[in-house]
């Protein structure tokens, strides 16, 4: 779905129509993979359940590189889930036990490659309203502009107090790892946004206190309105020009192969541009390498250093980026990011700040951990992502906690028919091109 960019009679234009068992990948996919249903249930045996789940548990335990941020007991998380094996059904209730296991490290990055009706959502790909604990109330900080949430009437500022009328702060307490040492704020967060995104089988009620304290309840999920379980990132690529020769490309996707080839046209189309807004809001699913790397390179004339790289048992590195394409887009460029900037689009962010190619503009990212491996269950043949090797920005902050060098702060009860983060973005690219 396509974000309107603020300027009337003004059109997008679609490039669409243009033309052994650890498996390290250089995709940075947001959730590892694209997630699928159940397949047909197989038989497999209570042995067989064990072995898979032993594989994953010591797998994560050796390779998990952000175990040492955690508050979990990991040893503790074999001893609640282990015994359960054996009452097991079937490959459903396996999944559902791996998913729980998963649950205990709070990582939006760590996830199967399928899932069940039943599955809590994904995030932030399955969320539509981010929430954090302000101090020690829910308070809603962003929406996923044109979907279910802000769609039913939610609004940036409001105080969640139920979800599906069960009280916020229980909700959270059901949902919060049952193997930590100590509840810390990252958990909180991790549950609250959990409960808040729901499973793919129920439909929401959100109570929630706007900042005159009144109450009131908002139905999301409903057919009418756009929800994120039947969302299609399509068109991969927009563009159009602007007020003042300012280009402007919104990429939606970085998975698909198509993308490299859309963005060279869009980039074309936008040459003669005196400066250029990049928008990166809505890559919630991330991407990989392929994609991500010649897209920087149309913006750079010399191989330059865009992430560190962190592996758990070798030295840290930093990963080059060589210029592509047949010219350089030399205009200065602007980068509007969101809470659904996730994983790969992350990676480009921070690249293009540290390269000191672009000036970064919106609200801190998804905040995905790491690169993405993949763990092959030996019997069912489940695949399991998880973050194997940390990613920094150049300077060595770690990419989960970048936050944008112009921060646009969304003031409570927002005007939906206003985009604040682009005419930042705009403003400030506006003041740049002047100033040349």
């Amino acid at each position: 779905m396509a974000q309107k960019a603020g300027f009337g009679g003004t059109t997008l234009t679609t490039v669409a129509a243009i033309a052994a068992m650890t498996i390290a990948i250089v995709m940075e996919v947001l959730d590892g993979f694209p997630v699928s249903p159940s397949p047909t249930q197989q038989s497999f045996t209570s042995e067989q359940f064990v072995a898979d789940f032993e594989a994953m548990w010591t797998s994560l335990r050796d390779n998990y590189a952000y175990l040492d941020k955690k508050q979990t007991d990991w040893n503790k998380v074999r001893e609640i889930y282990r015994p359960r094996l054996k009452e097991l059904k079937g490959r459903d209730e396996f999944v559902t036990l791996l998913e729980n296991t998963l649950d205990e490290l709070y990582d939006n990055h760590l996830s199967l490659n399928t899932n069940l009706n039943t599955s809590s959502r994904l995030i932030p790909t399955g969320l539509d309203v981010w929430a954090e604990w302000i101090h020690g109330r829910p308070i809603v900080t962003q929406l996923r502009s044109g979907f279910s949430a802000e769609q039913a009437g939610i609004k940036v500022g409001m105080e969640i107090v139920s979800v599906n009328g069960v009280p916020i702060k229980d909700a959270v307490a059901r949902r919060l790892p049952k193997s930590l040492k100590k509840i810390d704020d990252e958990a909180k967060n991790w549950a609250l946004r959990a409960v808040l995104a729901g499973t793919h089988d129920q439909g929401r009620v959100i109570g929630a206190r706007g900042t005159r304290g009144s109450a009131a309840v908002y139905r999301l999920d409903l057919p009418g309105q756009m929800t994120v379980d039947a969302y299609e990132y399509i068109p991969k690529v927009e563009w159009k020009m602007l007020p003042g020769q300012v280009g402007y490309i919104k990429i939606n996707d970085l998975i698909s192969d198509q993308i490299v080839a859309q963005f060279d046209f869009a980039l074309e189309k936008a040459r003669e541009s005196r400066g250029m807004i990049l928008d990166l809001r809505d890559i919630p699913r991330g991407g990989n390498t392929d994609v991500a790397e010649p897209i920087l390179g149309r913006f750079i004339d010399r191989q330059v250093g865009y992430q560190q790289v962190v592996p758990l048992r070798a030295p840290a590195y930093v990963r080059l980026v060589s210029p592509r394409g047949p010219w350089t887009y030399t205009a200065p460029l602007v980068v509007l990011v969101n809470r659904w900037t996730g994983s790969m689009g992350e990676g480009m962010t921070i690249g293009l700040d540290g390269m000191r190619r672009a000036l970064v503009v919106g609200t801190p990212m998804a905040g995905l951990n790491g690169g993405v491996f993949n763990l092959v269950l030996p019997n069912t043949k489940i695949v399991v992502g998880y973050p194997g090797e940390r990613l920094n920005h150049v300077n060595g902050i770690p990419r989960e906690t970048f936050v944008p060098p112009v921060r646009v702060n969304l003031p409570d009860g927002q005007a939906q028919t206003r985009d604040l983060i682009f005419e930042a973005g705009y403003e400030r690219l506006t003041k740049v091109i002047e100033h040349r």
